[in-house]
């Protein structure tokens, strides 16, 4: 059964958010390269899933899988590194990603591949590349002035739709009466790992607005009380007022 892939009501409404992240050309190199070493990591995390499953359909669908993740890593990683050429060959200098409003794949995001069963990782696969197909459609959009990026988004959502489709009946077929089930936990899990990432991103601002209060407002006064305490005091070196005793060697 094929799901309707479309962009969500909540990545609409950012449209003019996605547009200015992706209008910047270095941090558009940026992500691409970012999502060329998600993609590589999310590759081998299914060749891996590939070897510890009993099920032959599901060893065959992983290692497509895999193999459609090594390649999406290409198609992003050359893109990338042809941006940063036509900027005039310079490494990607640290700019604002807004991964937040604008992320990639997260592929696995961690997941222990290991420890977890086909049902479970079917069903967290499933919600990733559905999330990754729902984005892919509003990068697509956002660039149109960039038929290069844009075509590789192209490329790459066709792969997508097909992973978040056999993900999906594969699940029905693995736990046919626990596939709902297995989807709210993933969904779960995944929640509780964006507020994770949210309340990362938060705790790193808000201890760079500290760091800079403290640098621009606080410092200041003591610096100036310091200048003032210094200038009171005789030039060159003076003793003590109280000088001790030698009494030992020490």
């Amino acid at each position: 059964m094929a799901l309707a892939l479309r962009a969500r009501t909540f990545d609409r409404l950012l449209y003019p958010v996605h547009r200015w992240v992706w209008a910047d050309e270095r941090r558009r190199a940026e992500k691409l390269l970012t999502f060329a070493e998600t993609e590589r990591d999310g590759g081998r995390d299914l060749s891996r899933a590939a070897e510890r499953t009993r099920d032959p359909l599901l060893r065959r669908l992983y290692l497509r899988h895999s193999l459609d993740e090594q390649r999406h890593a290409g198609l992003f990683l050359a893109r990338g590194l042809a941006i940063l050429a036509e900027l005039g060959g310079a490494s990607p200098a640290a700019t604002f990603q807004a991964s937040a409003f604008a992320p990639g794949e997260r592929g696995l995001d961690d997941l222990r591949v290991d420890e977890v069963a086909d049902d479970s990782l079917l069903a967290f696969l499933h919600l990733s590349e559905k999330a990754a197909a729902q984005r892919f459609i509003i990068y697509r959009e956002v660039l149109s002035a960039d038929a290069a990026t844009r075509d590789v988004f192209g490329d790459v959502l066709a792969d997508e739709a097909f992973h978040m489709n056999y993900t999906y009946a594969q699940l029905r077929r693995v736990a046919p009466r626990r596939y709902g089930l297995r989807l709210w936990a993933a969904r779960l899990s995944r929640l509780w790992k964006g507020y994770l990432r949210l309340a990362t991103a938060i705790g790193s601002m808000m201890g760079r607005v500290v760091l800079t209060v403290q640098y621009f407002v606080i410092l200041p006064p003591f610096a100036l009380l310091a200048k003032r305490a210094a200038r009171r005091l005789p030039a060159g070196w003076t003793p003590g007022h109280r000088p001790s005793p030698l009494e030992s060697q020490y």
